[in-house]
């Protein structure tokens, strides 16, 4: 079956537009494609391929050396010059999200080795899509270890391979093209700067399209080959002005205003380092010789700002990358040489500051401090939610115990990748091969009668693997209390920020995360757990108070989201954060039935309780409800990471006086 054309998809012009400059100039660092399910990101990025133009490799090497100026540190080379070459399609590599390390780097051949005594190397996915695509659906799921790995090959266009005696490195050199939908998870900063563009997607409301859409991908099915043909004058068409635009981009030069009009831009975005102005100018660059100039305009800035810094900007954790297209404007024009124009009286026209006529403004004027006048109150009944402040750097807290749960960076976990602490058998979890374990284990029958030919003998029972420990994510279920009690605003607010700053490390520890609340007579799920944790931070963001305390109920229905989530996900272990003063006070008994309930998650679950109980005069609930839970009692106050840094720093220096 013939791919998808790529002119045949319908709309999504800035996506278009961001994969064939990066086809233009590789150097601009490939596309991050962000948006919804089933708005055919993966279709248009395939289809991509097939408008490249060929590349010239070195006849038998399998890591696609060019003729004209071959790795001089080749594992097949060196290539003598004027070796023999031929042309191939430009390649389009997919690297699926559980792909083991050794897959995309590449590994030693252990059979030969041990065998023929034979070091053979075999190439991994970064040396196939050397010089072409690499593919990644669903980056944002990507293991870390593997991301480690595409970091290293994306800055320094290598790969390199040292493990089990063998030390082979060469060229990895490609365009990085990821998609990803932001509702399973954001991407680790590192990767994000990596690419050098990145593209909103979603599917368009207009039902026109909508038909279109659905027309295309219909006929498609019925008949690929008759479909690709209707649109392969098209796509041949784009394909040769995508190469006379390769061809055209040495010529294109960069002026000083253009140049001055990218800083200009990328400060008023407060982008960090210097990487977004670099990225900016190349995709500019592109950008003029696709239009088929040899001068870098400013409306070449502006599209490649719009596609080159939406990722880059300073903003919230949980922001949605985007720019403001007043303030790219506005820094356009502010680069732009002064025009001192005709001179003229400083009058108080339009623009100058001054109130239009009549001196009246509508509504009221602010009040002191920034606040906005207040209403009429909300004693006694629901209070409006309360903004967090900006997130800090939280302590990190750890499941008790060893697991072996989904790769991440909270609790200690048996996982395949890490340092090694011991080896196993074959069969009990295989992962790397242990070679010195191997060969100890087979050392004893290579003696033995019978035995003809050269090399070792190996039985499938020798074989070892190693044993590795590393970091897994957990799930975090946050259980808020959102009383009355907890409604004064300037402790909701310090909540708030506190667990918003949870959920950063969480987000940053690659864990799944859920959020029960309870308030008034009963506790709800206000978000089932999900790896989106910007989710999470929306609903908290929404957080109401008011009412009673039913701490009990609370409790309760953590247990039970604990209890289905052990079912859906065994391997994902718990850690459960309750954000309470520690007061109940709904219904009968409510202490009582509130210690009762935290005796049946005492030993099973690991608890933090976040005291949020604030005054002179403290009543101390909190703490007791820690110790019902077996959980590790603190502080609103000292959940940052820098105050719990401080407070040993105190007790050593008290302890050294």
């Amino acid at each position: 079956m013939k791919p998808y054309p790529f002119t045949a998809v319908v709309g999504m012009p800035d996506l278009r537009l961001a994969l064939v400059l990066s086809s233009i100039s590789p150097a601009v660092g490939g596309v991050l494609v962000r948006g919804e399910k089933g708005t055919a990101k993966s279709t248009m990025v395939r289809a991509l391929a097939g408008l490249l133009p060929g590349v010239d490799v070195v006849d038998a090497c399998r890591f696609s050396c060019d003729p004209v100026e071959p790795d001089p540190a080749c594992p097949d080379g060196p290539h003598a010059e004027g070796a023999a070459a031929h042309r191939r399609p430009a390649r389009l590599v997919e690297l699926p999200v559980g792909a083991a390390e050794d897959r995309v780097i590449g590994s030693l051949n252990l059979e030969r080795a041990l065998a023929d005594g034979v070091t053979d190397f075999q190439p991994g996915l970064l040396a196939a899509a050397h010089r072409g695509l690499l593919y990644v659906d669903e980056v944002n799921l990507l293991h870390d270890h593997l991301v480690d790995t595409l970091l290293d090959a994306a800055a320094m266009g290598r790969a390199t391979v040292e493990r089990e005696g063998v030390s082979v490195s060469h060229a990895a050199r490609f365009v990085l093209i990821g998609t990803m939908n932001p509702e399973e998870g954001e991407l680790r900063p590192q990767l994000l700067d990596r690419f050098g563009l990145t593209v909103e997607v979603a599917s368009s409301r207009d039902p026109e399209l909508r038909v279109e859409v659905v027309r295309r991908r219909l006929a498609y099915e019925a008949d690929p080959d008759g479909f690709a043909g209707q649109y392969a004058a098209a796509d041949a068409e784009l394909a040769t002005d995508i190469e006379a635009a390769q061809r055209l981009l040495p010529s294109v030069k960069l002026p000083d205003d253009a140049l001055r009009q990218i800083a200009e831009v990328c400060a008023s975005f407060e982008v960090d380092g210097m990487r977004a102005d670099i990225v900016t100018a190349r995709t500019a660059v592109a950008h003029a010789a696709w239009a088929g100039r040899t001068e870098v305009t400013t409306e070449d800035v502006r599209v490649a700002a719009r596609l080159a810094l939406p990722h880059r900007r300073r903003r919230n954790p949980f922001d949605a990358p985007g720019i403001s297209e007043e303030q790219l404007e506005q820094a356009l024009q502010d680069a732009q040489p002064e025009d001192p124009g005709p001179e003229g009286p400083d009058d108080d026209g339009p623009g100058s500051g001054a109130p239009p006529e009549g001196g009246e403004t509508s509504g009221p004027p602010p009040s002191e401090g920034g606040e906005e006048p207040s209403g009429g109150g909300q004693s006694g009944g629901d209070q409006k939610p309360v903004g967090a402040g900006e997130a800090f750097r939280a302590r990190r807290f750890e499941v008790k115990g060893t697991g072996e749960g989904a790769a991440g960076r909270r609790s200690r976990a048996i996982t395949d990748n890490g340092r090694t602490i011991g080896v196993q058998p074959a069969g009990t979890k295989d992962g790397h091969p242990h070679l010195l374990a191997t060969v100890r284990a087979a050392a004893p029958h290579q003696r033995s009668r019978g035995r003809s030919g050269a090399g070792l003998v190996v039985r499938p029972q020798d074989l070892r693997f190693a044993r590795r420990e590393g970091r897994e994510g957990n799930l975090v279920l946050f259980c808020v209390d959102a009383s009355g009690s907890m409604g004064a605003r300037q402790r909701m607010r310090e909540v708030k920020t506190a667990v918003l700053s949870l959920l950063l490390d969480a987000y940053q520890r690659r864990d799944k995360v859920g959020l029960v609340t309870f308030r008034a007579s009963g506790a709800e799920l206000a978000l089932p757990p999900t790896i989106s944790v910007d989710a999470a931070a929306s609903r908290l963001d929404g957080l109401a108070t008011g009412g009673r305390t039913p701490l009990a109920e609370g409790l309760l229905e953590a247990a039970r989201v604990l209890r289905i989530e052990a079912v859906r996900d065994p391997l994902r272990r718990p850690l459960l954060v309750v954000v309470t003063d520690g007061r109940a006070t709904s219904g009968a008994d409510a202490v009582k039935r509130a210690q009762q309930a935290a005796g049946l998650l005492a030993g099973n679950v690991t608890s933090v309780v976040m005291d949020c109980e604030s005054g002179k005069m403290r009543l101390g609930l909190a703490a007791e409800l820690a110790e019902h839970l077996g959980a590790e009692h603190v502080p609103v106050t000292e959940v940052a990471a820098d105050t719990l840094a401080g407070a040993v720093r105190t007790r050593i220096s008290g302890r050294a006086a």
